[in-house]
Order: structure tokens, then C-alpha cells, then sequence
């Protein structure tokens, strides 16, 4: 992997210093740049466009909701990972939404942090398991699931499984030994009966309505 230029979006300097510091360790890394708070960032992308964010949700001057969608709306390849606290699983389909790549928790260790980066660069997404079981564990209202199930078919079942283990399409094909074409078009209906938008959306939707296990 060619190496990467990192930026933190957090309010809190210890936070965001203390994190620096344990990337600038790993050699893939080249750059790593700070701000304090959403405007900041989104300031900053006139004349720098790093190759992940972690971003914060709660900040001061503007959150990570709105520097999110600032940012994505001029530029939409941006990879943005949302770090965040336990107890803010409100706002996780407001970021998803937003654009998101994934999440990750503040405590997490080092590992699973560079995990998330290097999974994101690659172009998937990366969700925490402890945030995946958090958002489960706190949802309420939400339709049976058996009634959705009944209009996925058994190869559509399948695919999102796969999907949700982090699977490109074309390394779904190849487990499924069906054409990538295939997968593509499963993937399409898939997104269009759950009314999802990306894969963040649908990965979210399927732990949420009981399709796959978190």
C-alpha cells in the first residue's frame, strides 16, 4: 500500500495528540494533520485533501454531521471514518447518511484503528463490532424481520451475508462462483428493496433488522 496522509477532526487536544502520536509509529503513514473542530477541517480543503479522516461527532463551531456533508458535497471521494463515543449511536445513521466510511470507537486499540484505516483506504468500510452490537442492542420500533426476509431471495441472502463480512463483489463472485456481473446486479436489488444508499446504509440495515449477526 502506498502511504497514506491521515487527518483528525476531534476537539480534544490530548485526544487528538495522544492518537498522533501512536500513528506517526506505523510506516504507512506519511502525514498527519490536526483540527479542532468541523469548520476548521472543511476550511482546510481548499488547498489539502488528505486520504482518510477520522472525524469526531460532537464538537464545538461545527459537528461532524455538517462538516461531513460540507466536505463530501465539494468533494465525494473523501474516506471518513467516524471515531466516536459509547452513548452517541443517535447520531450513527445521521453520519452514515452523511457519507461515512465507518466507525470506530475512541477506546479502541491502535490495532483495530489502522485496521479500519487500511480497510477504508482499500475502498470498503469498517465498522467496530462493539459499535455494531451497541446500535443492536438500542434499537427500538424497527420492522420484523421476517417480513423483510420474505422478499430477499436465497442468493440475495447470501450476497448481503457477504457483504456484511466485508466482501468486494468480485471477491463475492468467487466465492459464490457466480459472475461479478451477477453480484452487481444482486447487490443493485439488494440496495433498491432495503431502500438503502451505499453499503455503510445497507450494512447498518441488515444488523438492525436481525439479517445477518453482528
Amino acid at each position: 500500500m502506498e502511504t497514506l496522509s491521515i487527518c483528525i477532526v476531534d476537539d480534544h487536544s490530548l485526544f487528538r495528540k495522544g492518537l498522533k502520536l501512536l500513528l506517526s509509529a506505523f510506516p504507512q503513514i506519511a502525514d498527519i494533520r490536526e483540527f479542532s473542530n468541523g469548520k476548521e477541517f472543511v476550511e482546510s480543503l481548499n488547498g489539502y485533501k488528505p486520504d482518510i479522516v477520522l472525524m469526531d461527532i460532537e464538537m464545538p463551531v461545527m459537528n461532524g454531521i455538517d462538516a461531513t456533508r460540507m466536505a463530501l458535497k465539494t468533494h465525494p471521494d473523501l474516506k471518513i471514518i467516524t471515531i466516536s463515543l459509547f452513548g452517541e449511536e443517535e447520531y450513527y445513521y445521521k453520519m452514515i447518511d452523511s457519507g461515512v466510511k465507518g466507525f470506530i470507537l475512541k477506546n479502541s486499540d491502535i490495532d483495530e484503528v489502522i485496521k479500519a484505516i487500511t480497510n477504508v483506504a482499500q475502498g470498503n468500510n469498517y465498522f467496530s463490532q462493539e459499535i455494531l452490537y451497541n446500535v443492536v442492542r438500542n434499537i427500538r420500533d424497527v420492522r420484523k424481520a421476517e417480513a423483510l426476509q420474505f422478499h430477499l431471495s436465497l442468493r440475495e441472502k447470501q450476497i448481503l451475508e457477504l457483504i456484511c463480512k466485508g466482501l468486494s463483489n468480485q471477491e463475492i463472485s468467487i466465492e459464490l462462483s457466480i459472475s461479478k456481473r451477477t453480484v452487481d446486479k444482486h447487490r443493485s436489488n439488494i440496495l433498491g428493496k432495503t431502500e438503502t444508499k451505499n453499503t455503510a446504509s445497507l450494512v447498518m440495515f441488515a444488523i438492525e433488522h436481525k439479517l445477518v449477526e453482528p
